[in-house]
């Protein structure tokens, strides 16, 4: 069921005059397209950033086939315009479509974002209004679009509590099935009783009478109009229930086994180049550590892995189905897979005569990466990605990451050996309690790497040493901890490139104004929405791609909002504080963050006196 008025203005108006056209027009090998008229829902996956980016997302894709799997839903794709082809869809009056048949946002039952990065905020509210959904949750009736939203930035959904109805915490294959069949079901009662839907209030008060029943029934939903925020002094001290029938916690969606969810073994291929033009296959779900920075260990508890045969078989079929030249095996850690060299082993054994690599990202230091470069092999010039976070061990004690440096530099002879050219390090900056000889640590890390490679291939190495500004981020131990100033981070970035004093090795530091902003935005309460709003009113688009950010427009807003930017970034929390994400849970929960707190703070005394 193609829209074909759409396509065609999309085609007259728009595709001439734009950047990389090929992303806004579908039909892409794989895509699916369903005939509305015969299913009973039609879901549309948002993904709040370039088509380049969203189609690069092996969530977008996995939740993309399970729902196209069933034949009573449709699901759709679609992805936030460039500005210039958002502004040439204004002036043509061309709302935002689903790629696969052309229909505009507003015309399905359920439009699902994924909220991987906060700073993508206002991409959000661009793809709700330009598809022609009324933006604030308040203003949607019964017959409106509903709008739900997963992902990492839901772990605290308040500043994006205005526009969105329903947040799905945890899991989102067993999840999301549920939320949209109970959509149609609840609606559809509602509609049977009433008749119709109503317009106006009326319409709103049926709408809230569908998202209660859908609170009620889904403990991993958080419908956020039934909790009222309570301030006090500048901070939230309470989060109260409009409705006492309303849990007043969610709970997250947990997979249990994540062998029995199937694997997308007909990925849709882009038409245009992506950040990732590869196969991907998620090996394994959680982490079996516990570095008190890492948000995503918290939220993806417990540890759940594929079978090696599970694996094998969805990599020859994805390669059978789109032809790539390459597979990359997924998760947070992924030679702590269980049954990693047999896994290595047989997708060599199978993929290098077809002439297709195996990448395998997301490496921990330890014993095995001494011998993992000798394992994967390398017949093509790659590099080793590794993620010491820190360089010294006082310093890892405190973050709970225990690796050891020579696991690592051993690692990185041994890929040396092994036709590797070059070796990326992932570091932390503005870690609770760094000192400059953590910052010497860095580049005296990367310098020792490229000297390895000079008494191994008789040059030195290229060395990139990649540093972000830390962000304490909700449900890790740091979430009461406040963030580093600017000027921290300045004089910090600038005390590495001073240290630096061989040509190979490249300090690449992270930019300043988009972590500040990732800050504010991810310790946000609800107040924060409006900030979000005034920012996106006044032309931020596309602002997590650095060309297109622009700072002070964010500051300014941030203040005509009256955020308190110093309490909300920078203050710290004390551990009795309420704190904005309270009510979203997490497995083993704050009890078990507070203990975590606290020994990182002994730890962080230790090398105080240490010094």
């Amino acid at each position: 069921m193609l829209n074909q008025a759409i396509k065609d203005r999309v085609t007259r108006y728009v595709l001439p005059k734009v950047r990389t056209p090929g992303q806004y027009v579908g039909g892409e090998p794989n895509s699916v397209r369903k005939n509305h008229a015969e299913v009973a829902g039609k879901l549309c996956m948002a993904f709040p950033d370039a088509y380049t980016i969203g189609m690069s997302h092996h969530g977008l894709q996995v939740l993309y086939s399970l729902m196209n799997s069933r034949e009573d839903w449709a699901c759709e794709r679609a992805f936030t315009p460039w500005p210039d082809a958002e502004e040439l869809m204004r002036q043509h009056n061309i709302p935002l479509y689903g790629l696969e048949t052309f229909t505009p946002l507003c015309e399905f039952d359920v439009l699902g974002f994924s909220l991987q990065y906060e700073i993508s905020s206002p991409n959000v509210l661009t793809m709700i209004d330009l598809g022609g959904i009324p933006l604030h949750t308040t203003d949607r009736t019964l017959a409106h679009t509903l709008v739900i939203a997963g992902g990492p930035c839901c772990q605290n959904p308040e500043p994006m509590a205005d526009f969105i109805d329903l947040f799905i915490t945890g899991d989102g294959e067993p999840a999301l099935p549920e939320v949209c069949d109970l959509w149609l079901k609840a609606r559809k009662e509602i509609q049977e009783r009433d008749g119709q839907y109503f317009e106006g209030e009326a319409g709103q008060r049926q709408r809230e009478e569908a998202l209660a029943t859908m609170a009620k029934q889904l403990p991993y939903a958080y419908v956020p109009r039934f909790y009222i925020p309570e301030y006090h002094n500048g901070r939230l001290i309470a989060l109260n229930r409009s409705r006492p029938d309303i849990p007043e916690t969610v709970e997250p969606s947990v997979i249990r086994d994540l062998d029995s969810i199937p694997l997308p073994v007909k990925p849709v291929v882009p038409l245009v180049e992506c950040v990732h033009d590869r196969i991907a296959i998620e090996i394994m779900r959680g982490c079996p550590w516990q570095c008190r920075f890492c948000q995503s260990t918290v939220i993806k508890r417990p540890l759940r892995i594929r079978e090696v045969d599970t694996i094998i078989n969805a990599a020859l079929e994805s390669y059978r189905n789109t032809g790539f030249n390459e597979i990359s095996i997924l998760s947070l850690s992924s030679s702590d897979y269980p049954h990693f060299q047999e896994l290595v082993t047989r997708l060599k054994a199978e993929f290098k005569p077809l002439g297709v690599g195996v990448s395998v990202p997301s490496l921990r230091v330890n014993e095995q990466l001494r011998t993992l470069a000798e394992l994967v092999g390398n017949d093509r010039r790659s590099g080793l990605t590794l993620a010491p976070e820190v360089a010294r061990d006082d310093m890892r004690e405190q973050i709970r990451k225990k690796i050891k440096n020579e696991d690592l530099y051993e690692g990185c002879r041994t890929a040396f050996r092994n036709n590797y050219e070059s070796v990326k390090l992932y570091f932390l900056c503005g870690l609770p309690g760094e000192r400059p000889v953590d910052l010497d640590g860095i580049v005296e890390m990367a310098e020792t790497i490229a000297k390895i490679g000079k008494e191994v291939r008789g040059r030195y190495a290229k060395v990139t040493a990649s540093v972000s500004n830390f962000v304490p981020k909700a449900h890790t131990p740091y979430q009461w901890n406040g963030m580093q100033r600017r000027e921290y981070f300045q004089w910090a970035h600038k005390y590495l490139y001073s240290k630096k004093t061989i040509r190979s090795v490249t300090i690449k530091c992270h930019n300043i104004e988009t972590s500040l902003l990732e800050g504010v935005l991810s310790r946000g309460d609800r107040r924060t929405g409006s900030a979000i709003e005034l920012a996106w009113r006044r032309g931020a688009r596309m602002d997590g791609w650095t060309e297109n950010l622009v700072p002070e427009r964010w500051w300014t807003a941030l203040n005509d909002a009256g955020i308190d930017i110093e309490k909300q970034m920078h203050e710290p929390y004390q551990l009795t504080d309420k704190l904005p994400w309270d009510h979203v849970n997490v497995k083993y929960g704050r009890l078990y963050l507070e203990k975590e707190q606290n020994r990182a703070v002994i730890a962080l005394n230790a090398m105080a006196d240490a010094q």
